[in-house]
């Protein structure tokens, strides 16, 4: 074969010019999430550990007494009352103590919003357009942010970090481990897809009204269809172009790709959304431009619409008991989670808050009971779902995480005791089966490198 000595080779130049053409095409690197901003991630390394006689909640809906989980290589391979422990397994006793799986805030601003919220590091708006679907949450986030780690000693191993509110499309938001790490890749859940940040009602319109931008609801809906207008143009364009229809390649934005993205499947849809007529609104749009919704947050009129959302599977995240801090949020209940279960929607409880995200249990338990003061009976199995299998679901890795059966993820916590009561706490976190937080074991305390520099700093004044 005939070798090439020069870089300015014609085939060579071909085959380069067909590597960045496919490195650009929207079905390619910008969704699947490959390429330079792809997950790092490697769990860290497990023994196999055996947890036996626990009070087992599986995140599926079904409870087990005095049962046991078998972990090995970071998965899950038995669960039930009777298995087969390897002698090299570390047994834990789990007598009066509670097994679940690992709590997923799924609406987080860790690391964009972090603990200090200093202005400097309020990185979680880009307001400057009405919309932004161009930007990405992660590219925003810190790891130093000594949030993560307050959020794991409460059992939280997955959070899903999205921009903020302001606009009526906010960017891309990503999902991550809940580990210490120095870069977001290494934090990077792997393969989670991305999701896209949307914003109705009182937020863009305040933010983006005297700025050239929507100042009425009706405003934001214009906005939202001249948005998914151009993007479905778009991706025609690139379909005709990967089709071989159109011999030149078109421009590559990067809001478009992302949205793009959406009308092709591969980006989840969620939307901080609070009447129920906004709700509709937005199914109805969902339904124009043949986009599915994957959750609406905050939501907190959900309970009046809930065949509307069973019916896309949509999941409705919301807070326990917080309403009526505008206008648009003054019709909440705190009976909400119970009416959406009982309807057969999917229910959420979220945290939107670095403090709530340390008691998602007890937010949790809050909504439950809220609904059996009303008589309407929700096992416990079937609650704590709404802060494990359902956020997985919404956030599209529930495949792999989010309840305990055997080859999903070992992301574990155990409990004290009954985690709907207000005593209990994790006593140990696991993360594919390592052992991440152990409440009696300081060294597993972790703190980020920013934490301790500052702690080490003012420990020497």
């Amino acid at each position: 074969m005939q070798e090439w000595d020069s870089y300015t080779d014609p085939r060579r130049l071909l085959i380069a010019f067909f590597v960045l053409i496919s490195s650009i095409l929207w079905g390619g690197t910008a969704l699947a999430g490959e390429g330079p901003y792809s997950s790092t991630y490697r769990p860290r390394p497990a023994a196999p550990v055996a947890i036996i006689d626990a009070s087992i909640i599986t995140g599926t809906g079904a409870y087990l007494e005095k049962a046991s989980l078998l972990a090995e290589d970071g998965k899950i391979t038995a669960i039930g009352p009777a298995i087969a422990i390897p002698e090299d397994a570390m047994v834990i006793d789990g007598r009066g103590k509670w097994l679940t799986p690992g709590i997923i805030d799924m609406h987080s601003h860790h690391g964009v919003v972090p603990l200090f919220a200093h202005a400097s590091l309020r990185d979680h708006n880009e307001s400057t357009h009405a919309v932004r679907a161009d930007v990405w949450a992660e590219h925003s986030l810190w790891p130093g942010d000594p949030s993560f780690a307050r959020s794991l000693a409460a059992g939280v191993t997955t959070l899903h970090v999205l921009p903020g509110s302001h606009n009526l499309i906010g960017g891309r938001g990503v999902t991550v481990k809940n580990v210490l790490a120095r870069t977001v890749p290494e934090m990077k859940f792997p393969a989670a897809p991305h999701s896209l940040k949307m914003a109705c009602g009182e937020n863009p319109k305040r933010v983006h009204g005297n700025r050239g931008g929507p100042r009425t609801r009706m405003g934001n809906m214009a906005g939202f269809r001249k948005a998914w207008l151009a993007a479905r143009d778009y991706k025609d364009r690139w379909d005709l172009y990967r089709s071989g229809e159109s011999p030149v390649a078109p421009g590559r934005d990067f809001g478009l790709e992302t949205l793009a993205g959406v009308l092709g499947g591969e980006i989840l849809v969620h939307i901080h959304c609070y009447r129920a007529d906004e709700l509709v609104n937005m199914i109805n749009l969902s339904h124009e431009f043949g986009f599915r919704i994957a959750a609406f947050h905050h939501a907190v009129e959900s309970y009046k619409v809930p065949e509307y959302l069973k019916k896309d599977g949509i999941c409705a995240a919301i807070w326990a008991d917080w309403w009526g801090f505008s206008l648009e949020a003054l019709d909440g209940i705190d009976e909400s989670a119970a009416f959406l279960a009982a309807a057969g929607a999917c229910v959420v409880i979220h945290s939107d808050s670095i403090s709530a995200g340390q008691r998602l249990n007890q937010e949790m338990a809050k909504a439950w009971s809220y609904g059996r003061r009303l008589g309407i009976e929700i096992s416990k199995a079937e609650a704590f779902s709404w802060i494990t299998l359902n956020p997985a679901k919404a956030i599209g890795i529930a495949d792999r995480t989010g309840s305990l059966e055997v080859g999903k993820m070992a992301d574990l916590i155990i409990w004290s005791g009954d985690p709907f009561s207000t005593y209990s706490l994790a006593e140990q976190v696991y993360i594919d089966g390592a052992l991440m937080y152990d409440r009696a074991d300081p060294e597993t305390h972790g703190q980020s490198d920013f934490e301790l520099g500052y702690s080490a700093k003012g420990a020497h004044q």
